[in-house]
């Protein structure tokens, strides 16, 4: 007989699709099959699906149907933002980001670096938010562009997004949100945030992977850095994947109806996590501001030990560390090691993330395995 699947709680890596999701996507992967751009009446079915969910992902963000550019997912969506911008600018060559940002935002600036711009890298304090003040010292009237992360992936927490925005708008730059991680968990309104472009990521709040879009402001300059036909607007070539479209409409659907919900119970559940192991573990710490972070986030330190260890010690729960290993060496977390966590402490992370199927049992089950395995690896008693 098989094991048991262990407890999901790598929420903030991939969520899995709702159900009401897979069947709104069926009848777009069997009968509904028509190119968007079509004019004939296939063609006219698909194109009205893309629209509809065009406007059911804006009334999430608070903007109008227009303003949403529908994206293979978060990655393509920040591309799009931050080299579009780029391409749009002959005269501003300086970017703003900070240095705790994903991949799918650090690299294309640092490509931009590459290519003749100046990019500040801000800092960040110890509870992992970026530094505002030194965000005042760098936007200047050359910078064309502030791109942040909403919240962090790793720490879940959240960022300074307004206070940035309020100063780029004094020097006239842009400012672009990498919302990936936060759609889904907690309010977004683009209105109250004053940003210009915010990109989402589909499989991070139970839609499909292979899906995003990128809201992107009335009138704000961007060109594409992908050539081909005039598909969204011309912003984005290549047809539509209209069955993850309609996904990703249903889950900002869901995601909107219960939001206020879903975050009380995940917050709930997050902290009893937290006490559970607190208690159980001496010397655990936490990673990241304890209240201005994601509801479903708990990122720990482990003493004594690496959290690649707890977690292959703890088989029945299915998480992550922020650490990585090339060539059999292990590697603290970037993010850590910017807010100053020594990196042999920082190697003893574990990062738990928690969803809408995740029960009560299962956070006192996993808080169990999580501190049994550190005694053994530690020989506590």
């Amino acid at each position: 007989m098989a094991a048991p699947d262990p407890i999901y709680l790598d929420h903030n890596a991939t969520t899995p699709l709702l159900p009401e999701v897979v069947e709104a996507m069926l009848p777009y992967l069997r009968e509904h099959f028509g190119n968007p751009s079509s004019a004939h009446v296939y063609g006219a079915r698909a194109r009205s699906a893309v629209e509809l969910a065009r406007d059911r992902v804006a009334r999430l963000l608070g903007c109008d149907e227009d303003e949403i550019v529908f994206t293979s997912g978060g990655t393509e969506a920040n591309n799009l933002a931050i080299r579009g911008v780029a391409e749009t600018s002959s005269t501003r060559r300086h970017l703003v980001t900070t240095a705790i940002e994903h991949p799918a935002t650090e690299k294309p600036c640092a490509w931009l670096e590459r290519h003749a711009w100046r990019v500040t890298r801000l800092g960040v304090d110890g509870a992992g938010r970026a530094l505002v003040e030194q965000a005042r010292d760098a936007i200047g009237d050359d910078t064309a562009l502030v791109t942040v992360m909403h919240s962090n992936n790793e720490t879940g927490v959240v960022q300074p997004v307004t206070e940035l925005a309020a100063l780029a708008r004094t020097r006239g730059a842009l400012i672009h949100v990498d919302a990936a991680q936060s759609v889904g968990k907690v309010p977004i309104d683009v209105g109250a945030l004053d940003v210009d472009l915010l990109s989402v990521a589909g499989h991070k709040l139970y839609a499909p992977k292979g899906v995003g879009a990128l809201y992107v402001r009335r009138g704000t300059p961007l060109l594409p850095f992908a050539l081909g036909a005039g598909h969204e607007r011309g912003m984005r070539p290549g047809t539509e994947n209209v069955a993850s479209i309609v996904g990703l409409a249903v889950a900002c659907e869901a995601a909107a109806r219960d939001l206020d919900e879903l975050a009380a119970r995940l917050t709930r559940q997050r902290d009893e996590l937290w006490r559970l192991l607190a208690a159980a573990v001496p010397g655990l710490a936490r990673n990241g501001h304890h209240e201005l972070r994601l509801p479903n986030t708990l990122n720990v330190r482990f003493p004594n030990v690496t959290g690649t260890k707890v977690l292959a010690g703890a088989s029945e729960v299915a998480a992550s560390t922020g650490s990585a290993c090339h060539e059999g060496q292990e590697h603290a977390s970037a993010v850590l090691l910017a807010m100053g966590v020594a990196p042999d402490e920082a190697l003893g992370s574990v990062r738990l993330t928690l969803g809408r199927g995740t029960t009560d049992d299962e956070v006192a089950r996993a808080a169990e395995a999580l501190a049994r395995s550190w005694r053994r690896a530690t020989s506590a008693p």
